[in-house]
């Protein structure tokens, strides 16, 4: 480089390339065998990628190999970093600038590289507009083209979608910015990579053009999407961004599809957090729900159960249509089994058929396509033997692609090498096979001529090498420098040897480069055809492996309801809740990892809208009131997905939405109190739960005063239900046990309780829900097991029996006042401080602990 690196051609091709990026780009700059990066780009990507920043004439530079690029890119995505490739378009000359081009803008949510991508997870790219109609969104898993519209008045019902998403890039309007974004997106927002882009990308009706241009359809409505949808600028934003990044129109995506909110059942970012869906409270996989019930063998199917998982359905065709097909492979071990061994070969053929159709054609994706193909055979004839079946519609989409699968199995090498070199199986194109035997003749000359020189010149280290600044040499050690033949011209001087060149050697040169180059053009030649092949069967294949991403998740669901006797649930739409047995499919499936061996005690449930709507359940701490309420939730989830549940039967009404309101911890990064966080998820039930829902309450108005607790639990559970005939399906779990007392008001509540045993001052968790109210919590018992010491434990019960006696006193007082009038109410309570704090002023109802000899207990 010269003295002013700034002035030279390449440094200002370079500019021109990276005035173009948007903000938090990188660019990568091919340069021979690195990728380049230059001024600000080298320090930031050196310290963000841990490689060596220098300088020249002023200029930071860093670069990477290209042959470690995927690392790299790793690196960056996971840091929310976007990589630009600018890539060498021709071979490098001496004295020419080489042409580049920018081949790539790779993003968390537009890549497609396997390293970059977690198989089991569909990765989505989300945008999102509002305006005053509501919120619209589009997504799109780009290594798939998975596509989605979905636009809604009522904004929390979309978002709650939205955030099962999980999405890796959020594309948002350039003008949501300083402080414009709408409020109640921050949640969305906060924890994701945004990018932005003009504001009439957004525009719905220049996106349904982008949309019917890249589908390359006339209108939408062949897709059930009507005209002038409002999510339309979204996707076409979607659409515009994508593009851009790939360098190219994103041809493969097909199609586009609505989710509309009368399809699917709706649970909000808090419910899929405090049922742990797919994470834990942990933030690990392992102990979700997820986790549970995934007995998938494929990428493809382990995505479509998070899909399903995501969204639940509504529709009662669909759910018994899913239940019918686990049922028969549930029925038939034999052709369960020998689905799922083949399916653990097939390999992720979506995207592999995206890579191909974007330029990213390494022979192992053919391969990968070879592989799966040649499971086909092995499925379609296994389902023949129950049919007719369910299944049967399943097996009718897999096309096994004969002629496909001998064209690959014959024309590519068995193990398929990284690049090019090599792909092609001996035998298969006699041309190729011609140009490679004047290859190896070649080569075969080249270690004869080795040999003849060092015979003729006594120089047992010589060496014939190649390199591709030099081509082929002679290389010769300073120490034999006085044997070297005259007529030998030299090529290159270095530290310890000198590299020579004779006229035989350079006409030998040509012919094996020439060589060297027809085998590859004619190797690629042939390659690309293939792929041209494959892809005309792009869209069986995809229908294929959509087809065979189902028969996964049946198969897999059918072993696991094998495994821990699921029942297959009855699911209509009328307003009853009932299960029988019910358990806590992931509790139950961690007491009986290796080193435990506890049994998980079940329990029934019976709830109805207009019945018996309201549970009001009480219990000690650690009684497993939490998982009871949990597991109804659960069990409901997995009947509108069309898994079978764990329990002994179920019957269940469609749910339109479930509620949870457990938990606060991850709000309180965020600045919101515990206790304001409680409230925000309860005002989103009261004000959003129909008589179709399912409502979980934990512990309603724990976070504060007593007598605020007590007084907003009970209003809230009149307000759930309401005066009307029928309501929200609810089970609330308390330690207020006077709030068990509006059971004797209200038509449509009763109580339940957790069952413990006393014995010798001891308590034994029994883990069962009988009728009734509980009388105690015995949290200081639980104190003790929690390692307290004994100082804190007695003095604890000396407080607790002077305010039991102080709450008695007060209790006696209140029995001599009115009674109140019409309705119910909570009794008034004075706002002046007593001398001793008490409970609040309402008479427990009777003790159902029973003390009995723990050896009689069946214990979980």
């Amino acid at each position: 480089m010269s003295a002013d690196i700034n002035k030279t051609p390449m440094i200002q091709q370079y500019w021109e390339f990276r005035n173009k990026l948007p903000p938090n780009t990188l660019l990568f700059f091919r340069v021979g065998d690195f990728y380049e990066m230059f001024g600000a780009d080298a320090e930031r990507g050196a310290e963000l990628l841990g490689v060596t920043l220098t300088k020249r004439s002023g200029l930071p530079l860093a670069g990477v190999p290209y042959h470690a690029l995927q690392t790299y890119l790793q690196k960056a995505l996971s840091a929310g970093v976007k990589i630009a490739i600018c890539e060498q378009t021709e071979v490098a000359k001496p004295g020419k600038l080489v042409n580049r081009a920018l081949v790539r803008i790779i993003t968390p949510g537009t890549t497609l590289e396997e390293t970059q991508l977690e198989a089991k997870h569909n990765n989505y790219i989300l945008a999102i507009d509002e305006n005053k109609s509501g919120l619209h969104a589009a997504w799109l898993d780009v290594s798939t083209a998975e596509f989605r519209i979905a636009t809604s008045r009522e904004r929390n019902s979309l978002l709650a979608v939205l955030q099962t998403l999980r999405p890796s890039e959020i594309l948002v309007p350039e003008s949501w910015q300083q402080g414009r974004t709408p409020p109640y997106l921050d949640g969305l927002l906060q924890w994701n990579l945004v990018s932005r882009t003009m504001d009439w990308h957004f525009d719905p009706k220049i996106g349904t053009e982008t949309v019917c241009k890249i589908l390359k359809v006339n209108s939408l409505q062949g897709f059930g999407i009507a005209e002038g949808n409002p999510a339309l600028g979204a996707a076409g934003a979607l659409l515009h961004y994508v593009s851009e990044t790939l360098c190219e129109t994103p041809a493969h995506i097909k199609k586009i599809s609505e989710l509309r909110s009368d399809d699917s059942m709706i649970i909000d970012a808090a419910g899929t957090r405090n049922l742990e869906l797919f994470r834990s409270a942990a933030g690990t996989r392992e102990g979700s729900l997820l986790a549970a019930i995934d007995g998938t063998r494929t990428a493809g199917g382990a995505r479509l159960l998070e899909r399903w998982l995501a969204s639940p359905s509504r529709d009662i065709s669909i759910i018994r249509n899913r239940q019918n097909c686990v049922e028969s492979f549930f029925k038939s071990r034999t052709v369960m089994s020998r689905v799922l061994v083949a399916l653990a070969y097939v390999k992720d053929i979506a995207r592999t058929l995206t890579r191909l159709q974007n330029r990213l054609r390494a022979p192992r994706e053919l391969g990968a396509i070879r592989e799966s193909l040649a499971q086909l055979p092995e499925i379609k004839q296994a389902l023949a033997m129950i049919s007719p079946s369910p299944l049967d519609s399943v097996s009718a989409r897999i096309e096994t692609h004969g002629e496909l699968y001998e064209l690959l199995s014959g024309a590519l090498a068995e193990d398929l090498p990284v690049d090019l070199e090599g792909v092609i199986r001996s035998g298969y194109d006699s041309r190729l096979d011609d140009l490679r035997n004047l290859r190896t003749d070649s080569k075969i000359w080249l270690t004869e001529f080795e040999k003849k020189l060092q015979n003729e010149t006594d120089i047992r280290n010589l060496r014939v090498r190649y390199t591709s600044a030099f081509g082929y040499y002679i290389e010769v050690t300073k120490s034999n420098l006085s044997k070297v033949p005259e007529s030998w011209v030299r090529r290159q001087t270095l530290v310890n040897v000198e590299r020579y060149t004779t006229g035989e050697l350079r006409q030998k040169e040509q012919e094996i480069l020439q060589a060297d180059e027809l085998v590859s053009q004619r190797e690629a030649e042939i390659y690309t055809g293939i792929v041209e092949n494959v892809l005309q069967h792009s869209s069986s294949l995809t229908e294929t492996a959509l087809a065979l991403a189902e028969l996964d998740v049946f198969a897999g669901w059918a072993q696991i309801a094998q495994t821990w006797d699921y029942c297959k649930p009855e699911v209509d739409d009328s307003d009853v809740l009932q299960i029988t047995d019910g358990r806590h499919p992931v509790v139950e499936q961690m007491l009986r990892r290796p080193g435990m061996s506890q049994t998980f005690v079940p329990n029934s449930t019976e709830l109805s809208s207009s019945g018996t709507q309201i549970n009001i359940l009480t219990g000690p701490n650690m009684a497993g009131k939490s998982t009871y309420i949990r597991q109804v939730a659960l069990i409901t989830l997995l009947a509108q997905i069309g898994c079978w549940v764990p329990a002994k039967s179920a019957r269940l009404g469609i749910a339109d939405r479930i509620f949870c309101r457990v938990g606060a911890s991850d709000e309180l990064a965020r600045g919101n109190s515990t206790f304001m966080v409680e409230m925000n998820e309860t005002a989103n039930i009261l004000n959003n739960a129909t008589s179709r829902s399912l409502v979980i309450l934990d512990e309603i108005g724990r976070g504060t005063s007593t007598y605020d607790g007590l007084s907003i639990a009970w209003s809230v559970a009149e307000y759930i239900h309401g005066n009307a005939d029928c309501g929200p399906r609810t089970l609330f779990a308390t330690h207020y046990h006077e709030l068990t007392r509006i059971a004797e008001e209200l038509p449509r509540v009763k109580n339940f309780c957790v069952a413990v045993r006393e014995w010798n001052n001891e308590i034994i968790f029994v883990r069962t829900v009988i009728p009734g109210a509980a009388d105690r919590s015995y949290g200081i018992h639980v104190a003790r097991l929690a390692g307290l010491p004994e100082r804190v434990i007695n003095r604890a019960r000396e407080i607790l029996a002077d305010l039991e006696q102080s709450n008695d006193a007060f209790r006696r007082s209140l029995e001599t006042e009115e009674k109140p009038g019409e309705g119910f109410s909570v009794p008034v309570v004075e706002e002046s401080v007593p001398a001793k704090p008490h409970p609040a002023p309402v008479s427990p109802p009777k003790s159902r602990a029973v003390r009995t000899d723990p050896s009689q207990l069946s214990l979980f």
